[in-house]
């Protein structure tokens, strides 16, 4: 492609060293689509015919059915997908297909196929993280009433519904679908007609290839267009917050599937055995996941270590900017839908969950609210209720068994009511603030999501 500068062929180590067609390749359908839209700027200005604009785009279209295939030959020595496209297109046109190049360089070209890439897998992901929502809803409604200790410092604090509990990472995924439609404000802007870096003195209609494409926006400055790579830095970040909420959905289920929590059990399809213990089952699923977090986080920073010391415009440190974008993409990709079949084929013990509600313990705010109620300052009544647990744990007597007269020994405004308390429907349904998880509040966020997730 630059033969009329250079008198020998590039070294056979660089060739190896500086190709990106073996991953750049699945670019191809973003390529064609962007050179057809190019083809048509291109004769809107004269530049082609309309019969050499048939034969580009009727050679693109069969190069990328062939590629659909499996029968298209990528060449290494041709470097990258972009020159594998129009080399075969010259090849088989002609002319026709050597004039395609006119005014664009690979600079913005690459920036196109990026920003296509993205908008695209950014509807995929977000349609995954939605499919898990659902899966996780669906575990919800099937256990409306089981109820589990919910945890501080992995140590019980207080009852919640297991439901309440799901809506949670629902919550958690819903501002990952958020953040993912938001960063398309930044992905969709065309670039294409910057050139390398100051356009081209052949002026083609730019909004019109913006049109073709379904680009809301075109670039306004060509030497930040074709050296921008903010938008995948920030799909890479977004994609590393799905991994993180993936791996704190992960600990919860490695710790639910245990046999010391036995909450909830995986289904063999989701879970592998131990080559040398024959009786286990093991949560692959929601362990390689939380390993995997690592390689997002990963690609995020090393495309943000690319980026920073950079000079205007493009540089070929940005072919660098591919292989983490392709990898996070396919890795959170996977993630989200195999989470989806493992949570929606979970099956919940209600009764060990029960069991582990049993600790009256988990009463002890309530124990102390029930004083606040009665006039005593918080602090205070934390105070007092600490003492009482001290004295419930030392003398091995449940909170429902210790005698009233206990009770008025550390306050006495304790009176017979304290131990309806301890009824952990009657505890749920007294949180009935906004977002707190009595049953009432959880099924209207059943209803909700169901709605939303439809």
């Amino acid at each position: 492609m630059w033969k009329g500068r250079f008198q020998k062929s590039t070294a056979a180590l660089l060739t190896q060293y500086g190709e990106s067609v073996s991953f750049d390749w699945r670019l191809y359908k973003h390529d064609i689509a962007g050179s057809i839209a190019h083809a048509g700027a291109l004769e809107r200005a004269g530049i082609i015919s309309g019969d050499e604009l048939a034969q580009i785009t009727g050679g693109l279209k069969a190069i990328g059915r062939e590629i659909e295939a499996g029968e298209f030959e990528f060449k290494v020595e041709l470097e990258d997908v972009h020159m594998n496209i129009e080399a075969a297109l010259t090849e088989r046109i002609g002319p026709a297909g050597a004039k395609l190049h006119t005014a664009r360089s690979r600079n913005d070209q690459v920036a196109l196929d990026m920003r296509l890439y993205c908008r695209e897998a950014v509807g995929e992901l977000t349609a995954k993280l939605r499919a898990l929502q659902a899966a996780l809803v669906g575990r919800a409604r099937a256990h409306p009433a089981a109820v589990v200790p919910g945890y501080t410092h992995l140590q019980r604090g207080q009852p919640v519904l297991f439901a309440h509990h799901l809506l949670a990472y629902v919550e958690m995924f819903d501002r990952d679908a958020a953040r993912l439609d938001d960063s398309l404000a930044r992905i969709d802007v065309m670039p294409l007609g910057s050139g390398a870096l100051a356009g081209s003195t052949i002026t083609l209609d730019r909004e019109f290839v913006a049109g073709q494409l379904g680009f809301a926006a075109v670039s306004q400055n060509s030497m930040d267009a074709v050296s921008d790579r903010d938008f995948a830095a920030e799909l890479l970040f977004d994609l590393a917050m799905v991994g993180a909420h993936l791996s704190r959905l992960g600990e919860d289920v490695i710790l639910w599937a245990s046999a010391e929590f036995g909450f909830v059990t995986l289904s063999d399809a989701h879970t592998t055995g131990s080559s040398l213990m024959p009786q286990k089952k093991n949560p692959d699923i929601a362990e390689l996941t939380r390993g995997k977090s690592g390689r997002l986080y990963g690609n995020l920073m090393s495309l943000l270590t690319t980026i920073k010391g950079l000079p205007m415009t493009y540089n070929r440190d940005l072919q660098e900017d591919k292989e983490p974008l392709f990898d996070s993409i396919d890795t959170a990709g996977l993630a989200l839908e195999i989470f989806a079949e493992m949570v929606g084929d979970m099956v919940v013990d209600e009764a060990a969950t029960r069991s582990a509600c049993a600790d009256p313990l988990l009463f002890a705010t309530d124990v102390a609210d029930y004083l606040v109620k009665r006039g005593v300052p918080f602090r205070d009544a934390h105070e007092i209720v600490g003492r009482l647990t001290a004295h419930s744990v030392e003398t091995g007597t449940p909170f429902p068994e210790i005698p009233l007269a206990d009770y008025r020994g550390f306050c006495d405004l304790f009176d017979e009511s304290v131990f309806a308390l301890f009824d952990i429907r009657a505890a749920l349904a007294a949180r009935g603030a906004t977002g707190a998880p009595s049953p009432e509040n959880v099924a209207a966020q059943l209803a909700r999501w169901e709605k939303r997730l439809g």
